[in-house]
């Protein structure tokens, strides 16, 4: 059998290699909350700067909306008309004319 009596004198440099290696994971742990921390600031930087952005979007909207009335939609259907017939005369080629004549 072994005889356990021989770790005895082996008990303080075990605890002093165990508390050295508790040490070294802590300060790992630390080292990697500290650049998770710095990563999370950054994104929410960039959440906040997207936020404002979509913000100054939508009150471009409502001052559209508010200041023109509801009378948008016969712009765009104004504008639509007019690309209808650019594009009726757009699809003629050019050239046409001469080819017919002959």
């Amino acid at each position: 059998m072994f005889d356990w009596a021989y770790l005895i004198p082996l008990a303080p440099f075990i605890m002093v290699s165990f508390i050295v290696w508790l040490s070294h994971n802590r300060k790992l742990e630390e080292k990697r909350i500290a650049a998770t921390a710095s990563q999370s600031a950054e994104k929410a930087a960039q959440y906040a700067s997207k936020v404002q952005q979509l913000e100054d979007r939508v009150q471009v909207l409502e001052r559209i909306v508010t200041d023109r009335g509801y009378d948008i939609a016969t712009q765009i259907e104004a504008l639509r008309d007019t690309r209808s017939v650019e594009d009726r005369d757009a699809g003629v080629p050019l050239g046409l004319e001469s080819r017919e004549k002959a």
